[in-house]
């Protein structure tokens, strides 16, 4: 077990005279069980709960913030830390990675160099 699949994320924290200051955050290195579960959930909800659009993205930056990512940012961090024309990608892909364990390339060549 001791290499646990993880996820990361990187938000805006600062834009100062056009140049992008971001964070990079990792998930827990281990997640239980109980996670997958919130993330089928959420999941299910986001495909069959007949939510608007908004609530939709809310539901799965909430999942992000607080579950995923052990509230290492808020909800308005994330909110507030994603490119807009990114952020549907970017939370499904971490949506994707509670439910299935699927990580990017770019995930795994980050882990690789920071190991």
């Amino acid at each position: 077990m001791a290499n646990l699949k993880r996820s990361r994320i990187n938000l805006v924290t600062e834009v100062k005279e056009g140049e992008i200051i971001t964070k990079t955050f990792l998930t827990p290195p281990f997640l239980p069980m109980s996670v997958m579960y919130e993330g089928l959930d959420v999941a299910d909800a986001v495909e069959n709960g007949g939510l608007t659009e908004r609530e939709k993205m809310e539901k799965m930056a909430i999942f992000t913030a607080d579950t995923l990512y052990k509230g290492q940012f808020t909800t308005e961090e994330l909110v507030n830390g994603l490119h807009g024309p990114e952020a549907i990608d970017i939370l499904q892909e971490q949506l994707i990675f509670s439910t299935n364990g699927y990580q990017s390339d770019e995930t795994k060549n980050f882990l690789a160099k920071k190991n």
